[in-house]
């Protein structure tokens, strides 16, 4: 079979990255998120550790400096006087995205995949969005904070992701649906059925049959 790679683009709390663990177990392939972050430390030889307090929320901390210190030949783009870590983080994951859709079948999480991917026939791209009430709930019971803090973390997150889409894709809406081969809302779907409503987008675009016990 082909390779293939699903990308979830998500808003904070709507469950997208639960939905691409489950897609990943039920298919039988790798769901990368923080995972990239984890081949960088490898590649880096820097402990597992400090990569895993790092998320895509870090702009100009921990994984930019690291960048900075990794020799010449490591980085994706020559170093310039002026270094911006905002894009080299994002050239270095662009990089371990690309590998990974060579090298076999999964599910990324974020990252802006569905861009980076968009030149490849072999991708089927999935946004996740779920009303703030759902998300609300969602986060106040994963995090076990108030109403109002969950409602600041999502407008938070949320706001990143647009700005952090925005800025890599030369000015894409993160949210616009054009982007995306399906948008799913789990509020009015469901979980099981967000996840078979995938599995069958899968098939129908690229003719990928999930494994029998997944149907």
């Amino acid at each position: 079979m082909e390779k293939y790679v699903i990308t979830i683009a998500r808003g904070f709390g709507s469950g997208g990255k639960q939905m691409g663990i489950r897609l990943a177990e039920d298919l039988g392939i790798h769901c990368y998120e923080n995972r990239i972050l984890t081949l960088a430390s490898q590649m880096a030889g820097e402990p597992e550790q400090d990569f895993a307090k790092s998320d895509e929320q870090l702009r100009r901390g921990y994984l930019g400096a690291l960048l900075h210190r990794l020799p010449q030949r490591l980085l994706p783009y020559p170093q310039t006087g002026r270094f911006t870590s905002d894009d080299y983080v994002y050239q270095y994951e662009a990089r371990i995205i690309r590998e990974l859709a060579d090298t076999e079948s999964c599910v990324i999480v974020g990252k802006a995949a569905d861009y980076v991917l968009r030149d490849r026939t072999n991708v089927l791209s999935i946004y996740v969005e779920a009303p703030r009430p759902y998300c609300r709930e969602r986060i106040m019971q994963r995090m076990g904070v108030t109403a109002s803090e969950a409602d600041a973390y999502i407008a938070k997150t949320d706001r990143y992701r647009a700005a952090y889409y925005k800025y890599h894709t030369g000015g894409s809406n993160w949210t616009n649906p054009v982007n995306y081969d399906l948008t799913l809302n789990p509020s009015r779907l469901g979980w099981e059925a967000c996840v078979a409503v995938i599995k069958d987008a899968l098939y129908q675009k690229l003719g990928v049959t999930p494994p029998a016990a997944a149907t």
